[in-house]
């Protein structure tokens, strides 16, 4: 553990906060794409497989357990909650993301590190969330307006990996033999997709202006 992972996962969890105090408290998911939400929780539950086998710390369980109960927490008040779910874009949100599964799948049974179940899972969870934003960018193009929970959201999300990228470059001169191509990749591909929203974010920041993108 150093100073950037433990930054990268608060500001992690502190992105599924401001989405679920959007949603709990204003009872709207306005903006927000169940698809990229769908794609985060098949993304936790196969990461965290170990989660009842493998014991590493209090810390990664706990943490393990509120992405995942969070994510799940957050398709079901989209897709369940009586007056959340009349605010769900439906015509808008139209990325078909049952197309990004099998790819990131199919690369994850040929590039892993080992050719076990859980690796495989694993593996592949790392190439789902690289893309998982991809119809949550979509619909926030579609839609253009974007809201200030949203958009703090979409920036945390993004932080949180470059944050990670900051703790991977730390670990590789700090750890001897510490390397994880599969993983840096992957990061390095997720925060890249996030370039053009962290553009206009800062645009509207500077500008005090509302945050929106170009169609």
């Amino acid at each position: 553990m150093n100073i950037f992972r433990l930054a990268g996962d608060m500001t992690h969890l502190v992105s599924v906060l401001v989405l679920l105090l959007k949603i709990h408290t204003i009872k709207s998911c306005a903006g927000i794409s169940l698809k990229t939400q769908e794609l985060y929780a098949l993304v936790f539950a196969t990461r965290y497989l170990d989660l009842f086998t493998d014991f590493i710390s209090l810390y990664n369980t706990i943490m393990k357990i509120i992405f995942l109960g969070s994510s799940f927490s957050i398709v079901w008040y989209i897709r369940r909650h009586k007056i959340v779910r009349r605010s769900y874009d439906k015509d808008q949100d139209t990325f078909r993301h049952y197309f990004l599964m099998l790819p990131c799948l199919v690369l994850a049974l040929f590039i892993h590190h080992k050719f076990t179940f859980k690796e495989v899972m694993w593996t592949f969870s790392l190439y789902l969330e690289a893309v998982a934003i991809l119809p949550q960018l979509v619909l926030l193009q579609r839609t253009r307006n974007i809201d200030n929970l949203t958009g703090q959201y979409i920036f945390l999300l993004g932080a949180y990996r470059a944050l990670y990228i900051l703790n991977w470059i730390y670990r590789h001169f700090t750890e001897p033999h510490y390397v994880h191509w599969i993983t840096w990749i992957a990061g390095i591909v997720q925060t890249l997709l996030y370039a053009d929203f962290f553009y206009y974010y800062f645009l509207s920041w500077k500008n005090n202006e509302k945050l929106q993108l170009p169609a």
